[in-house]
């Protein structure tokens, strides 16, 4: 519209904008700077809590595949990707994270108990297959009022509605198959988040008591 009115329109005539579309070209030149730093603190905090870089890679995986779902959801629906769907977007990236810390962090869980490498994986993704099918179908099922909302505003709802539906639809099967595979790959030769406190109790039960110095 910008283009077409430089060419249509005479020299000293301005435009400007107002409503949704003034609220979208302000948030637009910001939402790459706030989803990519919203994507850095959830890494960030993974990091701290599995006190590893490679375990919240493993974990993070989903985000692009999950955000791919939601700009689909977008395009079949013919909505545009307006200040709504965005925040839409943005919300996908802690909703993909969260399948994927269910199965990263049971693995975890059973190599500090002593499971080798590869069983604790197969039973980190069977058992916590059932957890991620229903917090995944909670979260679509909660989307669906907002889909079929009507009344003032229901354009608004139904976006954010749309681009959770297929954005959570789309993290659950790649959580199921992506987080077991890159874990398998990546994560092999990492130790568990308790490997250094299990290491230095070993160390400290090794090491001889020190005894009284000898008298001269």
């Amino acid at each position: 519209m910008e283009t077409l009115a430089r060419q249509v329109l005479p020299q000293e005539a301005q435009f400007d904008y107002k409503g949704q579309s003034l609220d979208y070209k302000r948030a637009g030149s910001s939402i790459m700077f706030v989803f990519g730093f919203g994507i850095l603190v959830v890494f960030l905090v993974l990091a701290a809590q599995f006190e590893s870089w490679i375990h919240p890679l493993v974990i993070m995986l989903c985000v692009p595949a999950t955000i791919g779902g939601g700009l689909l959801g977008i395009w079949l629906t013919h909505n545009t990707l307006n200040i709504y769907t965005q925040i839409g977007l943005i919300m996908l990236v802690g909703l993909a994270a969260k399948n994927g810390i269910l199965i990263v962090e049971f693995a975890n869980q059973l190599r500090d108990k002593g499971v080798e490498f590869g069983a604790a994986l197969r039973e980190a993704a069977l058992t916590r297959f059932r957890p991620i099918l229903m917090t995944s179908l909670t979260a679509v099922a909660g989307s669906l009022p907002l889909i079929f909302s009507h009344g003032a505003g229901s354009e608004t709802r139904s976006a954010i509605g749309v681009v959770i539906l297929f954005g959570v639809t789309a993290a659950l099967g790649v959580t199921l198959v992506m987080v077991p595979a890159a874990y398998a790959l990546l994560a092999r030769r990492t130790g568990s988040p308790r490997e250094v406190e299990r290491r230095l109790a070993k160390e400290e039960l090794d090491s001889p008591v020190a005894g009284p110095a000898p008298a001269e």
